[in-house]
């Protein structure tokens, strides 16, 4: 409904935990089309439901983008990832993205918003996200692929990739018990889970780029800070330059391997 959600809304939200929840009852009460509903969404609020997935989309960098259960909600920090490839995408004519690991989609869809006439490919291992992506994907005439990583790529691809994005699971298996419950318990742990130090994923993901970087083609990983040595050198061993911008405000880091052969 329109309007200003009720105030034992807030307030349960508040007792729950929620931090804000005056933002998140406005939500909801916008999604819900009675008081019955209302109740109900709540609940499902309460009892640990991301948000997101309660009333089906995600914002992200100033977009609504669809998200349903057991699919990774795109997170803010990474619109860092959107803002440098928007960067390196000035001045191209149909340029080639490729979002992998893409969960909804909403990486690639941000930056085929912010930068019109790309050419946009992503693909996921999850058929779930892989079904969301093509929801979100479809109005930027975007092609969706079910398979890791490079796998399902067409062979087209190669030599030819401008900007290639990545938000890959890059969390710790240990540290995986300690994230809040929204994420432990309600997205695939296959989007989390990067194996002892959090780079398995991600240092697979660097190797298989090179072949298909165009010549000054640009690879951007979102990465923890404890991961910075080890990803970076995983982009020389690759042939790739390395550098990371941080934005301390986003809590986010992206690493950058840029192809400079000729």
């Amino acid at each position: 409904g329109a309007g200003e959600a009720p105030s034992w809304v807030v307030d349960a939200l508040r007792a729950a935990g929620c931090v804000f929840a005056e933002d998140e009852a406005a939500i909801l009460f916008e999604a819900a089309s009675d008081a019955d509903e209302l109740v109900t969404l709540l609940r499902r609020r309460v009892d640990g439901s991301p948000l997101e997935h309660i009333v089906g989309w995600a914002g992200f960098d100033g977009l609504r983008v669809a998200v349903e259960p057991g699919v990774f909600v795109p997170r803010r920090r990474s619109e860092l990832l959107v803002r440098e490839a928007e960067s390196l995408l000035r001045g191209f004519s149909a340029p080639i993205v490729v979002d992998l690991c893409c969960g909804s989609g909403g990486i690639g869809l941000a930056i085929a918003t912010r930068v019109p006439g790309v050419e946009l490919h992503a693909a996921d291992l999850d058929p779930r996200a892989v079904g969301c992506a093509r929801r979100n994907l479809a109005p930027a005439g975007g092609t969706v692929y079910q398979g890791d990583l490079f796998d399902p790529l067409p062979a087209t691809l190669r030599d030819r990739v401008q900007v290639l994005v990545a938000n890959a699971p890059y969390v710790p298996t240990a540290a995986i018990a300690l994230l809040p419950p929204e994420a432990r318990d309600h997205e695939p742990i296959g989007s989390l889970d990067g194996g002892p130090d959090g780079t398995d994923v991600l240092r697979r993901l660097i190797a298989g780029s090179p072949s298909r970087l165009a010549r000054n083609g640009t690879v951007l990983v979102e990465v923890g800070e404890s991961q910075i040595p080890r990803i970076t050198a995983a982009l020389e061993s690759a042939g790739l330059d390395a550098s990371v911008v941080t934005d301390d405000e986003m809590g986010a880091i992206v690493a950058r391997g840029r192809q400079s052969r000729g």
